[in-house]
């Protein structure tokens, strides 16, 4: 098994608490700006601290895949993953904006979002 990706060990320590048994963490991303302190990557969700959930209370909130509706990487000056923003729509209008320290995590971050996002999709 591959080892975890982290910025920082008190965050991993934080987010290994919430993972399940049977899911995979691949990384725990250290964020900046607007409220999210940090995120967790999983097989099977997202997991981030949010310190603006519901009127500034703090808050580990977790987002199954299956209730992602969009992932977008912010488009600054016209070239792919200069940025370090993602966004990520909810079912039932839930929007996140995850700012990370690095263009490069955000890019890994969007990948590994995505190809669990597509391998939990239902044929139909």
């Amino acid at each position: 098994m591959a080892e975890v990706e982290f910025d920082n060990k008190k965050q991993l320590q934080r987010i290994e608490q919430y993972v399940v048994p049977g899911e995979i963490l691949f990384a725990v991303y250290d964020l900046k700006g607007g409220g999210t302190g940090f995120v967790g990557i999983t097989d099977k969700r997202l997991i981030f601290y949010d310190q603006a959930f519901m009127r500034k209370k703090k808050a580990m909130v977790s987002i199954p895949y299956s209730h992602l509706t969009a992932i977008a990487s912010e488009d600054s000056g016209g070239i792919l993953f200069a940025s370090s923003t993602l966004h990520v729509n909810t079912a039932g209008g839930g929007h996140y904006e995850l700012v990370f320290r690095s263009s490069e995590k955000a890019h890994r971050a969007y990948t590994w979002i995505t190809q669990q996002v597509l391998q939990s999709e239902v044929p139909g």
